[in-house]
């Protein structure tokens, strides 16, 4: 599985981005796909996650701000960023897991994201 990230910028407190992120190669196998975000400094951390049912996920720092969504393939995903704070500036990487536990996520590469007036 193949993922390719897009959408990140710089972006005045308050705006809003669009990231979308792109699977390709054996996106049958795929069982959920994500974002995660990693800020200089700190770890990576979960954004938000949505699985093949549907169900979706979001770390509590984004609720109600930030909405995870996908094509009706299924092979893209897309976190749509509102209200956004200086606190969001990071690098924004999708992720896909797949059915099968054994096998490690897939990553994409990352995309920066700066908040700032």
């Amino acid at each position: 599985v193949q993922l390719q990230a897009s959408g990140g910028g710089l972006v005045q407190p308050g705006g809003s981005l669009r990231l979308s992120c792109a699977a390709s190669g054996d996106v049958y196998e795929i069982d959920a796909m994500g974002w995660y975000r990693q800020a200089p400094g700190r770890q990576r951390e979960l954004v938000a996650r949505i699985d093949h049912a549907g169900r979706k996920k979001y770390a509590d720092a984004v609720k109600g701000r930030f909405t995870i969504s996908e094509d009706d393939t299924g092979n893209m995903s897309f976190l749509q960023m509102n209200s956004l704070r200086q606190e969001d500036t990071a690098v924004y990487y999708c992720n896909a897991e797949l059915f099968d536990s054994r096998v490690a996520p897939f990553w994409g590469q990352g995309t920066q994201v700066t908040v700032s007036s």
